[in-house]
């Protein structure tokens, strides 16, 4: 079908089409996350009027290929997630399909321009699912002017060298690399990757043209200003996610065991949607975050409490140091919290 519905990103219209006919669907579900969620409509009535089938698109809100919507996979005979690439640990059924919608935008302009910016010899490539297929590209480019390229793969949670999540930065571990160049749109992705490496970041958005260097310092402070806010909390409320890509029940469960070790009073909450309304009623000196790792920064002062990552807790207690300090990351191993005792 020649029927585009996006100059930016790759739907897969006439893929979606055949695996609909070859399956003999008749009742399709639709995922995507907010940025593309107004295709939606559009790309559902092309599919209807191509295949016949009855689609259903959900409405709740998606942060990722952690967060499925098992409900509207109830309902259907197949669903389609948008926008990402389908992680291990979300291999729930085959009824599911994984469209990356990949970005047809040209990243070289970007990254000539980053060139001139970049200030070391090893420069380690990083973007996101829709970028990843053009870094290498990237790595031509960079190499035509002096420069060595270092594309990494990160664990298993990540399916391309290269690619990040905002929950996963196990790319970016390369002993061989100066500086990082990240590929893409936002902060949160380079911010992680600044904050995990240490490592002077460069942000190259493709789409406005802008490269910058990412300054993790206002996040740092942000994150200080939390800790402080808890240390003197008594009692802890540890919020655990029954996401299926973002539980970490194991994880919770020592969180808790650390607090009593040290005095502590703290009670687990299992919850869905983790909203600022959601812990209104839970009445704690500090929480402790479990689900997404972007929660804690992203929606920073808006909680009733201080929101805590695992790692800032260990802080808070007195068992790792400030300048260990790390962004949360979901890896493909539990974490293991580092008992890093002050002398």
């Amino acid at each position: 079908m020649s029927v585009a519905i996006s100059e930016a990103f790759d739907f897969r219209l006439d893929y979606l089409i055949d695996v609909i006919r070859d399956t003999g669907a008749k009742v399709v579900g639709f995922q995507f996350p907010e940025g593309l969620k107004r295709k939606g409509p559009e790309l559902a009535r092309l599919v209807e009027e191509a295949t016949g089938v009855e689609i259903i698109i959900s409405g709740d809100p998606c942060f990722g290929a952690c967060d499925l919507d098992l409900t509207l996979l109830g309902y259907v005979d197949l669903l389609f997630h948008f926008g990402h690439a389908e992680l291990e640990d979300t291999k729930l059924s085959e009824k599911i399909y994984f469209i990356e919608a990949r970005s047809a935008v040209d990243i070289l302009p970007v990254v000539e321009k980053a060139l001139l910016e970049l200030r070391d010899q090893r420069i380690g490539l990083i973007s996101t699912v829709q970028h990843v297929h053009k870094l290498q590209g990237a790595c031509k480019v960079l190499e035509a002017r002096g420069k060595t390229c270092v594309l990494e793969r990160g664990d298993s949670r990540l399916a391309y060298p290269g690619q990040v999540l905002g929950c996963n930065f196990s790319t970016a571990r390369a002993e061989a690399c100066d500086e990082y160049l990240y590929i893409g749109s936002g902060d949160f992705h380079p911010l992680g990757v600044a904050l995990s490496t240490k490592k002077r970041v460069l942000a190259a958005d493709p789409f406005s043209g802008e490269v910058r260097e990412v300054d993790p310092s206002r996040v740092l402070r942000q994150r200080s200003a939390v800790i402080a806010k808890s240390l003197d909390a008594e009692v802890f409320g540890i919020i655990v996610s029954s996401k299926n890509g973002q539980a970490r029940m194991d994880l919770a469960t020592s969180l808790k065991k650390l607090a009593k070790k040290h005095g502590k009073e703290a009670h687990l909450i299992l919850i869905d949607l983790v909203t600022p309304d959601q812990m209104l009623q839970f009445k704690v000196g500090a929480f402790i975050n479990t689900a997404c790792p972007r929660l804690a920064v992203d929606e920073v002062g808006r909680f009733p409490a201080p929101m805590l990552t695992p790692q800032e807790f260990e802080i808070v207690l007195g068992v790792r140091e400030w300048e260990d300090l790390v962004l949360d990351e979901i890896t493909e191993e539990p974490l293991q919290l580092k008992q890093k005792h002050r002398s």
